[in-house]
């Protein structure tokens, strides 16, 4: 498989003698590596069906087109590279989007401040990433309210905290005290310094991928843009639509090598056909065009195939979250993504109830499952994401991120060694024994299986006596001591300086906005 990996940093630049010595001296923070799965992955479409949609697909692109509105940069280099454009759309002829997507690399790596953070994105990989985008959050003493600077502080802790989460994220929610054209300097800023894992890019307006390059070259000196370290989500206007300002994001991101998500965002009913594989042929369709023109930018820029779908409640129009029809589209769409050879981002903590409650559960564990043997690459909203995405919930986030760890002993597969089989102990214990005091268990207790950090282990008369809280109260306690014990990881003053600077000028050379 072609991998993007650029230089290679050696170590931080400047050093320092008082940096080396507060990261030696901090406390370790236990983060797991990302997933490689060890198990096969679920292929629900027979050929004949890949056959029937990439066809139909193909058939959008040249018969029906698709828009690129307000970007004649965008038309101009569509003519070039053969397709027909008539006014803003462009009819793509049978093979050429295909055939562009073929010079994208199939895995990459994303690095990190901390190298031991670095995500391989492609592959066998999986990379889970908290909730993005929410106006709202939620916890057990305020409730629901608007988004401030402090909550999105507080998210990016809570990710650098847990064990089984491999990235840091990007609006992990809006904060909505701060300018709209001015908190994503903050956001940005809180990613680079409040945690060491990978980080994602600002899409909101071009001028704002480019600050997060600039940002991203303080943070990693020269090999910023000689390889991915920014990961950002470029949504599909569906149907059919590519909107100046997400396109104008990917084309300032494609020419920096950083990675894209191109990913058509799709209520199934309303901007997509209602049958699974009518909306497949959309997506992918859609996925096509998009990946096509990241490379018509920059050859070889990384990307990743994205599908992020939802159904409808035909009664009230709202989207609907753990389905089944979720659930076959997401599997349809990964087998897709692996026929062009591409990383595949879908799924996540997905749920429409308004409370991390028991719906939320079954919702959200549908949709976690769906894209562990979906062969989902990277997982957007994988903790923290409630009431249709419009919330990020304190409590869900740190409940999803304890469940993530079932995702990573699923993903490991079955221990077949000497050691699993465990032939020794079924001899030693015998007819009519127990395993409880055997050398083999003794010897494998501690990680034999996977156990909940937040959920309620105990007897009915211990949980009574200890005021008998549910999930939510639990998560809540976990939440309080994770920010007690928080420590920032170490970084070079300079830098800090840096950042803190170049945010400080940007700020100071417009007026704020918040409409």
């Amino acid at each position: 498989m072609a991998d993007v990996q650029g230089a290679r940093r050696t170590g931080r630049r400047g050093g320092g003698g008082a940096a080396r010595r507060a990261e030696r001296t901090a406390p370790r923070i236990e983060a797991a590596r990302y997933i490689e799965r060890n198990i096969p992955n679920f292929e629900i479409l027979t050929p004949e069906a890949i056959e029937i949609i990439e066809h139909n697909a193909e058939t959008i692109l040249e018969e029906i087109g698709v828009a690129f509105v307000d970007n004649p940069a965008a038309l101009d280099r569509w003519r070039e590279a053969g397709a027909d454009v008539q006014g803003e759309r462009v009819h793509i002829p049978r093979g050429l989007a295909r055939a562009l997507c073929a010079t994208a690399p199939a895995q990459f790596t994303q690095y990190a401040r901390n190298p031991d953070r670095n995500v391989v994105i492609g592959g066998k990989s999986l990379v889970l990433a908290p909730v993005y985008g929410p106006p709202f959050v939620r916890d057990i003493d305020g409730g629901r309210r608007y988004a401030t600077m402090d909550d999105f502080r507080k998210f990016v802790k809570l990710g650098y905290m847990s064990k089984w989460l491999h990235h840091s994220g990007g609006t992990v929610c809006e904060p909505t005290d701060i300018a709209v054209n001015k908190r994503h300097l903050d956001m940005l800023q809180a990613h680079m310094t409040l945690s060491d894992k990978p980080f994602m890019g600002s899409v909101t307006e071009p001028i704002r991928a480019t600050d997060s390059v600039e940002m991203c070259k303080i943070l990693f000196g020269h090999a910023a843009t000689e390889a991915p370290h920014m990961t950002s989500l470029i949504n599909v206007n569906s149907p059919l639509t590519f909107d100046n300002t997400m396109m104008g994001a990917l084309e300032i991101y494609a020419e920096n090598m950083q990675a894209c998500i191109i990913s058509p965002f799709i209520v199934g009913g309303a901007m997509a056909p209602v049958s699974v594989a009518g909306t497949l042929t959309q997506v992918l369709a859609e996925a096509l065009a998009g990946i096509a023109y990241s490379q018509l930018v920059r050859r070889g820029a990384p990307v990743i195939f994205g599908a992020f779908v939802t159904s409808i409640d035909m009664n009230s129009g709202a989207p609907t979250f753990g389905t089944p029809e979720a659930s076959k589209i997401l599997w349809g769409a990964g087998q897709l993504a692996r026929r062009l050879n591409l990383p595949f981002r879908s799924g996540g903590g997905l749920c429409g109830s308004k409370l991390p409650d028991a719906q939320a559960g079954y919702e959200t564990a549908n949709t976690l499952n769906a894209s562990l043997l979906g062969g989902v690459n990277f997982m957007l909203h994988a903790c923290g994401w409630l009431e249709g995405g419009l919330v990020a919930s304190f409590e869900k986030f740190v409940l999803d991120a304890d469940q993530l760890g079932i995702l990573h002993s699923i993903a490991a597969g079955v221990d077949v060694s000497e050691n699993g089989q465990a032939m020794d102990a079924i001899r030693e214990v015998g007819p009519g024994g127990h395993y409880l005091g055997c050398a083999h268990t003794q010897a494998n207790f501690k990680d034999a299986f996977w156990r909940s950090d937040v959920l309620d282990y105990r007897p009915y008369e211990t949980w009574v006596d200890g005021g008998g809280p549910d999930s939510q109260a639990l998560a809540s306690v976990r939440v309080q001591r994770m920010l007690d014990e928080y420590v920032a990881p170490p970084i070079e003053q300079g830098i800090a300086d840096g950042l803190q600077d170049y945010s400080d000028r940007r700020k100071a050379s417009e007026p704020d906005a918040f409409g």
